[in-house]
């Protein structure tokens, strides 16, 4: 008899009622026949002992990426604000002045935003100290992280697109490219652009240059890896109109070594240097002489990169810097996860409904209730650090993920991060209402479709309902 009440109990407690919620919420349910069973809802003051709006809040959820919202703020918490991940640049035998004679090495400790632009600002800096001509190897050090993930492609089949990239301690520009595709009429053919330039990568250019409209997925062009293993040759074919006022493509290419390597090569060479090597991967030992550390931006702005724009790469950066600043190196991916869940805990909250897998909501099976999200919220807000995480979240209508969004209404007042993957979408972060208090609200939507337009149309109901207290 107990263990029949007990599931009956269950049954009550993980059960909803739309007529439980503000009209305008259900009628979004009711309109479109979701049932209250599939979203869960939680609005809370951040002082209140009690939230004004509870649905199904402990029902673990599929968040998509408001999960970053855990992961950032773990990072504020146990980093600080101020942290910065070095790159160094070691020589590795003898330096006139002007010629090193021996190897180059390059030790990666994680820095998600070693973009083109921050990596050419680190060669001008070392082409500074007069070195011209590297007679040996560039060595490549990512011996920081211990990467075991899943092929890039497992979750969706996309494993060349620039959101599917795995972490690496010495990552480059996200180990992306951008490719610039314009009709050149008069040549009769259609010209690639890249950004950056890699001095080893190669282009099969088989676009047809055609009439008619311009349309078609992808313009009409196709984007293939002519070896897998390498990942250094790509081939794009297809019709391309020549009325097409340009296309651009971003994938990703090559390995994060030879990524780093076709990159230092070419913009070295751009410099006014020679590198006579080739690649070299491995451990820069104590017989080679550190002459440059390159620091990245500070972990806020970092923050403000990763959840206004909803990068998936950098978060996964930071579950692994986690994990080697806490619990030791080569840093791991589950004791980065671990080191999370210890510290929900230690600030009382209870991580038992958290299922984190690599802390960007870039996984069908990671889970979160809205609950225990909005006790992260709530607990950032009363942080030292509040500033810089309620700042690095999308600001509601006019900027990030949000730009665009919510018709006016409570436009810069509120500040939100969203998600969406196939029947997933939710939108988590503050409100700032009428009545001049600050809610914390949590909306997840798991149901068929809810990406196609039906969870935002949830979640924008609910926070015009706050909004308007």
């Amino acid at each position: 008899m107990r263990w029949w009440l007990s599931i009956l109990l269950c049954a009550v407690l993980a059960s909803g009622r739309a007529d439980e919620l503000p009209p305008g919420v259900a009628l979004v349910l009711t309109g479109h026949g979701i049932s209250p069973d599939d979203v869960s809802i939680l609005v809370q003051e951040g002082d209140a002992e009690e939230p004004i709006l509870s649905h199904l809040a402990d029902v673990p959820r599929n968040p998509a990426s408001v999960m970053k919202l855990v992961t950032t703020w773990v990072a504020l918490e146990v980093l600080g604000p101020a942290y910065e991940w070095p790159t160094e640049v070691y020589f590795g035998g003898e330096f006139d002045g002007r010629v090193l004679h021996g190897d180059l090495g390059i030790k990666g400790y994680g820095d998600p935003f070693l973009v083109v632009e921050e990596f050419w600002k680190m060669l001008r800096v070392l082409r500074g100290l007069g070195l011209r001509d590297i007679e040996g190897d560039l060595l490549l050090d990512d011996s920081h992280f211990s990467v075991v993930e899943d092929a890039p492609g497992s979750f969706d089949g996309e494993p060349y697109r620039t959101y599917n990239v795995v972490p690496s301690a010495l990552m480059a520009n996200f180990k992306a490219v951008r490719f610039q595709f314009f009709a050149d009429p008069v040549n009769g053919r259609v010209n690639i652009a890249t950004d950056p330039l890699l001095s080893n990568l190669d282009i099969k250019n088989r676009i047809n240059l055609v009439e008619g409209p311009c349309r078609g997925f992808q313009a009409g062009i196709s984007f293939n890896i002519a070896d897998p293993e390498t990942l250094a040759e790509v081939v794009f074919e297809g019709d391309y109109s020549r009325h097409c006022n340009g296309y651009t493509m971003s994938r990703t290419v090559l390995e994060h070594d030879t990524y780093v390597f076709g990159l230092f090569d070419a913009l070295w060479g751009e410099l006014g240097g020679t590198l006579r090597g080739n690649l070299r991967k491995g451990v820069i030992g104590d017989d080679q002489a550190l002459v440059l550390t390159w620091r990245s931006p500070p972990l806020a702005d970092v923050i403000r990169s990763i959840n206004k724009n909803s990068n998936n790469v950098m978060t996964r950066q930071l579950v692994y810097t986690i994990a080697a600043e806490l619990a030791g190196t080569p840093a791991t991916r589950v004791a980065g996860v671990e080191v999370i869940r210890e510290f929900l805990e230690k600030r009382g909250l209870d991580p038992a409904p958290l299922k984190l897998i690599n802390g960007a909501g870039l996984a069908r099976d990671e889970r979160v209730s809205a609950r225990l999200l909005a006790g992260v919220l709530r607990e950032a807000e009363r942080s030292p650090y509040a500033a810089e995480y309620v700042s690095s979240l999308s600001l509601g209508g006019l900027d990030g993920t949000t730009r665009g969004r919510f018709n006016g209404d409570g436009n810069g007042r509120m500040h939100v991060k969203t998600g969406r993957l196939d029947h997933v979408s939710a939108l988590a972060g503050y409100v700032h209402a009428h009545n001049g208090k600050t809610y914390a609200v949590v909306v997840f939507g798991n149901f068929e479709n809810a990406h196609r337009g039906l969870g935002q149309e949830l979640e924008e109901a609910v926070t015009r309902w706050v909004y308007a207290l």
